[in-house]
Parts: C-alpha cells; structure tokens; sequence
C-alpha cells in the first residue's frame, strides 16, 4: 500500500511508557510473580477426579486446553459465522479463527502483565464453544423461539458454558468455565474489576440468572484478571479483522471511511495500540484498565463497526428475515419431533443418539428429561452454517426459504455473463 494511501499515516504506533517497560523487565529479572496472576495450585473442579489432577506434563489449565479443543463441539467452530453469511471464501475470518486471534491477543496481553497463560488460552478457544450458526444474527433468532415457548433466553456464553459442563461433561475448570460465561464483548467497559465466582453453587445461580433474564448478563464480570483480558480482547480481535474482511468482501471502499483518535484504524495498529494502552494502564494493578482516550475510541470503531458493516452484512440487511423464517420452521418441526419422541427424527438420530454417546457420562432418558425446547436449542446451537441449511433443506424441500450462496465461482461466471 501506498505510504500517502496507508488509513494509520496520521496515527503513530503506541510503545510502552518507559518507565512500564523498565518495571517489566526488572520484575521478570527478579523472578517476581504478578500477585493477581491465578496460580494452577488454586484450580476448583465440580467433579475431584484423580485423572484430572496437575501433573509437570500437564499443568491445571494446560488440561482445560486440551479438554476444549477434544470436545466435539470445537471442531464446528471451522463453519461457524464469524461475521460474514452465504458466502465461501476461505479468505474470511469464521468463528474457528477467531478464537485464535482472541487467544493470541489475550495471550500477548497477559505474558506482558504476568498472568496464567494457559488460562487464559483455555477461555479464549472456549469462549464461543455455544455460539449459533450465522452469528449474532443467529443467536438472536434463535433466541426468539426460545422464549416464545418457555420465556426464558438464548445467549451464546451461557451456552458455552453448558456446552463443555453440562452436555459433554469434561470436568472443565471454575476458573475457565467463569471467564467463558463473562467474555461477552459486546458489553466495553473501560475498566473491568474482577467479580466474584466462588464455587460452582455460584456457577450455576448465574447461569439460571441469565438465561432467566437476558440484563443479568451485562452484570457479570469474570473472577481472574485472566478472564478480565480475554473479554477485552474479543472486540481488540474482532474490531480490525472484521475490517479487513469488510474490505476484502467489498463492503467497505477503504479503511479511511473509520475514524480514530490513538488507537489506529487497520488491524494490526489498533492490536498493537490497544494491547499497548491496556498494559500501561492496568500492570501491576489489580484490575485491567484502558486510558479514557483508547476507551473513547474503542467504542467508537466498534459503532462504525456495526454502521458500516454488521448492519449490511447479508444475514442482516439481505437474507435477514429468510433465515429468521427458516429458524421458526426449523425449530418448529424438531419441537414437535421432540415431544412425540420421534426416533427417526433427526433430533434424534443426529442430536440425542450421538450426545449421548460422544458425552461418555450422558444417557439419552437423563437428557431428554432437559424437556423439547432446550433439546431442540441444544441441538440447533451446535450446528454450522452449512449443516444448518442442508437440515432446513432435507426436512423442507417444498419451502420457498432459501438463501442463495455465493460459491467460489459466482464472479467468474459473472464475469462471463458480462462479456456476453
């Protein structure tokens, strides 16, 4: 890119306050430890299974790393809407990436802070193990039915949560199952002080809270510093890569359509400034913290965000209420399936049958005592975009609901089109 053309000209990049980067590197020569860095020793697991303990191989939250990533759940991550719908482009971030980046961020954060590494890895790559196909978009709809039948609600990191405690039973940590119910993103503040999850009683009273009561989820703040970056990272990693994205599908002209003050408009500025800001304002202190200026500005881009992207992305503006439709359909048929415990259902033969056998602790009579809706949410939860459209396409065939996707070729024979 040209240098008179670069959106970051007139933004310079961040550097750690000299006296921060000289109180860094004295703290690791002494080998001192952060004091609110969440040490292995003090991991709380619902189950005390002598497998589970922390060994040197596999330290305590090392294991919550591999538990989430063996968990089947995370391989749907690969087809999962990220922020872009109906379209194949290997190009663009899905869900299964951006997790990654939300780990690399926090991980970067969090070594420059002192904090549990592993830790924080484990929440980040859990932290969306819940989320719907199509997105927020997805979540929403699917939230819609939910409640229309049982008044209760659907929110991706309360499902998360039962993902990985309750249907696959992986003995998962407090510590990291906390930061996974509190990452949401959505909610910017600029400082986060740790809340308080003492036990698994206290796990549980704030799931039944937010799933009883959407509000209660802006409440909640995660327990460990850990869990602290993690959430604050989620919108540094989806803020400038959405960007990209939106440049790369076509929705957005040029980076130079966002404003920003300090923290830079391109992705890898606003990582390395934000990161930056974070440190200098949140090392040594028992909270995480950003300046006032960088808080401005995050909340900022994250509002040009959704003006200029989120609200014209095809789930949204173009194939919205297609897939709201599709959704109810969807739903509709599996509920009644559910009730009149059909077997050959694909509620069944795809969902319960296979649940309980992936689970390994799980029986079919035990689930299905959950009752249709959250055995229906459960199952329309865990699917990917694709997955999704060929179930609405095999029980639906006769259904004028369908979403056209821009396959690879479809500006090649555009193109052809044209010359024609």
């Amino acid at each position: 890119m040209p240098e008179n053309t670069r959106p970051d000209r007139d933004i310079p990049y961040l550097a750690l306050d000299p006296d921060i980067e000289a109180r860094i590197r004295a703290d690791r020569a002494a080998h001192l430890m952060c004091p609110w860095r969440f040490p292995d020793e003090r991991v709380v697991r619902r189950e005390d299974n002598p497998h589970d303990e922390a060994t040197l191989t596999r330290p305590a939250f090392a294991r919550d790393i591999e538990k989430i990533l063996n968990v089947p759940a995370y391989n749907r991550y690969a087809d999962k809407t990220q922020v872009f719908s109906f379209v194949e482009n290997d190009d663009l971030c899905r869900r299964g990436l951006h997790v990654q980046l939300v780990s690399r961020v926090a991980r970067g954060i969090g070594a420059l802070l002192g904090l549990n590494l592993d830790l924080i890895e484990a929440i980040a790559l859990g932290h969306d193990v819940g989320h719907t196909p199509f997105g927020h978009a997805g979540e929403h709809f699917l939230s819609e039915r939910f409640h229309d039948h049982t008044g209760r609600f659907f929110n991706h990191n309360v499902h998360s949560v039962r993902v990985l405690d309750k249907l696959y039973r992986r003995n998962v940590s407090l510590q990291t199952l906390d930061g996974v119910l509190c990452h949401n993103g959505e909610f910017a503040q600029q400082t986060l002080r740790l809340g308080s999850m003492p036990d698994f009683a206290a796990l549980d009273t704030a799931v039944e809270a937010c799933t009883a009561d959407e509000t209660q989820i802006k409440r909640l703040c995660p327990s460990t510093l850990e869990g602290c970056v993690v959430r604050a990272s989620d919108m540094i990693a989806y803020i400038g890569k959405d960007r990209q994205d939106a440049l790369a599908f076509g929705l957005v002209d040029s980076l130079d359509q966002f404003d920003a003050s300090i923290i830079g408009r391109a992705n890898a500025q606003i990582i390395n400034n934000m990161t930056v800001d974070i440190v200098n304002h949140s090392y040594g202190r028992d909270h995480i913290s950003m300046s006032p200026e960088a808080f401005a500005d995050l909340k900022r881009a994250k509002r040009q965000n959704y003006e200029l992207i989120y609200h014209d992305e095809g789930v949204i503006k173009g194939a919205g209420n297609v897939v709201q439709e599709m959704f109810g359909e969807l739903y509709e048929k599996l509920r009644a399936d559910a009730v009149r415990r059909d077997e050959d259902s694909p509620l069944y033969r795809h969902h319960i049958h296979q649940l309980a056998l992936k689970s390994r602790t799980l029986r079919a009579d035990e689930y299905l005592a959950n009752g249709p809706d959250q055995v229906v949410v459960d199952y329309i939860a865990s699917m990917t975009d694709s997955y999704f459209m060929a179930l609405h396409g095999f029980l639906f065939p006769g259904s004028p609901n369908r979403v056209a996707w821009r396959d690879y070729c479809a500006d090649l024979r555009e193109a052809r089109a044209d010359e024609k």
